[in-house]
């Protein structure tokens, strides 16, 4: 449950609090989404919570709230081939770099609250939060803008790459994923670096393959 107290400790102290989360670290494809968020001192939005523990519908309507109410926020990704070339944390803590410096474009912040217990430079004052995203409130709204944007985008991907199921699992590692991208290849949206099960589960994938195609055939 959220302290509404929480961030105003940190204000009293700093001035302006931001908060910074990201969405997608487990997923199979596409990119990991930070967001950054600084909210008026004393705003209250109910219903706020972590992302993961709303619906979707619950998330799309905070969304519009958190957006119209924050005096700056910031959206930046990290894209499949950055997490690739680097690694899932690196390119989390770059993509929550980009957000802050996108909110510093229109209020820099007296300190950066992040989601989680690996520090990083922002160029201002920072603070670690483990399960920051269900006890601060900036936190949580960062949280919320990240999943929706990112859930978007894999809808987006699916129309595009229709054989995966992204509007489905949203990337996740999903039985049904795992066998699509062993089925049909993986996509430029793949993490290629996630996808060693295609070499460790083989003879289990090619199994289930076989049975999808004995299910879909005729009588």
């Amino acid at each position: 449950m959220l302290d509404y107290t929480f961030d105003a400790g940190f204000a009293a102290r700093f001035g302006a609090v931001c908060g910074t989360d990201e969405a997608g670290r487990g997923p199979l494809a596409g990119p990991v989404v930070a967001a950054a968020v600084i909210l008026p001192e004393g705003l209250v939005i109910p219903g706020l919570d972590d992302s993961k523990k709303l619906t979707e519908k619950r998330r799309e309507a905070l969304y519009d709230v958190i957006v119209s109410q924050a005096l700056a926020y910031g959206i930046a990704e990290s894209t499949a081939r950055e997490i690739d070339e680097t690694n899932i944390l690196a390119a989390s803590l770059h993509a929550m770099r980009r957000a802050v410096e996108t909110v510093k474009q229109t209020l820099v912040p007296g300190i950066v609250l992040v989601d989680g217990n690996r520090p990083t430079d922002f160029g201002v004052p920072s603070e670690t939060v483990v399960h920051g995203d269900a006890i601060s409130q900036s936190i949580a709204a960062a949280s919320v803008l990240a999943k929706v944007t990112r859930d978007r985008q894999l809808v987006e991907l699916d129309r595009e790459y229709p054989d995966y199921g992204f509007a489905k699992h949203k990337g996740y590692p999903t039985k049904e994923h795992k066998l699509a991208v062993y089925e049909f290849g993986p996509c430029p949206e793949h993490r290629v670096s996630f996808l060693s099960f295609l070499t460790r589960d083989r003879d289990a994938l090619e199994a289930a393959l076989e049975e999808k195609r004995a299910a879909g055939s005729p009588s």
